[in-house]
């Protein structure tokens, strides 16, 4: 049945699994995004650790133009969620802090770069 409360042509049923040529497919939802990578700082020290082997925390810092505290939550976030690892070490009397992203957080990333391009071509279909 229609919005409008009529039939559709053909009888009842007859084109319900038919999908509205307007509407992005099933897999294309913004509603389905991985909430963790799609927030902003969060998806830029993913996508800055797919393209470097790792980062410190100052080069990701600098990187994001961020400050410490914001990097310090949204990197153990990742790290809670196994996308990212953390190596703590010294270098001399200086703590030093290096990210990388792991196999696990690498497939997020390319799950979460799919999906956004699913939802760009469902748009441009529209």
């Amino acid at each position: 049945m229609r919005k409008d409360g009529e039939r559709r042509p053909g009888g009842a049923g007859a084109h319900e699994e038919e999908r509205d040529p307007v509407s992005p497919p099933a897999s294309a939802h913004a509603s389905e995004l991985d909430r963790l990578i799609h927030e902003r700082l969060r998806l830029g020290i993913v996508s800055a650790l797919a393209v470097n082997e790792s980062l410190s925390f100052g080069d990701l810092k600098k990187l994001l133009n961020t400050s410490d505290g914001n990097l310090s939550v949204h990197a153990r976030k990742l790290e809670e969620a196994q996308y990212v690892a953390c190596t703590k070490s010294f270098e001399g009397r200086l703590p030093r802090t290096e990210y990388r992203l792991t196999p696990s957080g690498r497939r997020a990333l390319e799950r979460y770069l799919e999906h956004m391009e699913a939802l760009i071509r469902a748009t441009r279909l529209s």
